[in-house]
């Protein structure tokens, strides 16, 4: 499965952006899916993930209530909504798709990776 982001950019904080990750196979649709971001100098970290059904969403504390996950099966893609956009949510978003069952959130239980979209809130 081959994963592309899309929707990054420079926005000012408070602002809003929407990340999206197509799959290239529909076998996608059976993963769980993630997103992760790694800024400069710092490890990839956790920032929000969903079920493959979509039934169970959860988030990272750091974007909770800010960020909202999603996906559409129907176009084997999974979307990132994120509000209320802060300077240190500056970094490489990247999606991912797991096999695991239940709630991934770790770098490790996710096998096939994104590209990368580059997202900069500027103050």
């Amino acid at each position: 499965v081959q994963l592309q982001a899309s929707g990054g950019g420079l926005v000012q904080a408070g602002g809003s952006l929407r990340l999206s990750c197509a799959a290239s196979r529909r076998a996608f649709n059976s993963f769980a899916a993630g997103w992760f971001r790694q800024a400069p100098g710092k490890e990839r970290e956790f920032v929000a993930g969903i079920t493959w059904t979509a039934s169970s969403t959860f988030y990272s504390d750091s974007v909770k209530g800010r960020f909202t996950i999603s996906r559409d099966n129907a176009k084997s893609t999974v979307y990132l909504q994120m509000s209320s956009l802060k300077t240190e949510d500056t970094a490489v978003y990247y999606c991912a798709a797991s096999r695991y069952s239940g709630t991934p959130m770790r770098v490790q239980e996710y096998y096939f990776w994104g590209q990368g979209a580059q997202v900069t809130v500027s103050s």
